[in-house]
């Protein structure tokens, strides 16, 4: 069984026991929480919210509080004389989805 959940303003298709990295929510590592933003449930029969699916939820563990790679903004104007770097690391949860509850 699967399901397709939104967070972050992101899609993420789950499965139980998967690892995945979504954008930072709150909470410490260890904790149980609750995702109810569920717009698909797979598995022996489909079904497809509109746009959320009734009375179903994703429950996951947080593992790890952490940051993403560094990415570069360089921007530069060719004979200005003006240049500008700036870097930026995403704030990112890593959870471990621990089962799926359809209603």
């Amino acid at each position: 069984m699967f399901a397709v959940i939104k967070t972050g303003g992101k899609q993420y298709k789950v499965a139980a026991n998967d690892v995945i990295k979504i954008e930072m929510l709150d909470g410490v590592a260890g904790q149980v929480i609750t995702l109810d933003t569920v717009l698909m449930l797979g598995g022996d029969q489909i079904v497809v919210g509109a746009p959320l699916v009734a009375g179903a939820s994703v429950s996951a563990e947080i593992v790890e509080q952490t940051r993403g790679p560094k990415t570069i903004s360089f921007k530069k104007r060719r004979r200005q004389n003006s240049k500008r770097k700036k870097g930026h690391r995403q704030h990112l949860t890593i959870v471990r989805i621990t089962g799926i509850n359809a209603a």
